[in-house]
């Protein structure tokens, strides 16, 4: 399977459902796209980073049901496709680490390198500066919301 768009992270993707830093740049670069790439990972990641918030009293229980049905709402309309995870992700990760052993990647963060690449997508965009300077020396078309 081929990501027909960006390839969103969840530090990127996070920008366009609460206000941050970034959040307004994110919404104007995303609301151009057709389509947009994320993994299965990014679902996971978000929940966590939503429920993170609720926890530490950033984000309202109300606030986070409307988060989370604005979010599977975009994925029911296809405008998020979400794209599964497979062992040869990891592999993949694993590579890239050895492949860059100058960039401290954290290991979620070369996971989604290693899906990106294995969709095919030529963009990447995310909030994470490491990140970002690790996927343009893989090559990506990178659009950083740091």
């Amino acid at each position: 399977m081929t990501a027909r768009g960006p390839y969103l992270d969840t530090s990127a993707l996070a920008k366009w459902y609460l206000p941050e830093p970034g959040s307004e740049a994110f919404a104007a670069y995303v609301s151009q796209q057709e389509v947009a790439a994320i993994s299965r990972l990014t679902v996971l990641e978000f929940h966590s980073l939503l429920t993170r918030r609720q926890r530490s009293r950033e984000l309202a229980p109300s606030g986070l049901r409307r988060v989370v049905e604005a979010f599977e709402r975009q994925i029911a309309d296809g405008f998020i496709e979400v794209h599964p995870l497979d062992d040869r992700h990891a592999t993949g990760a694993i590579a890239l680490l050895k492949r860059l052993p100058n960039h401290p990647l954290r290991a979620l963060d070369a996971l989604h390198l290693a899906i990106a690449r294995d969709l095919d997508a030529s963009v990447l965009a995310t909030a994470d500066r490491e990140m970002a300077l690790a996927a343009k020396a893989l090559g990506f078309d990178v659009r950083s919301f740091a």
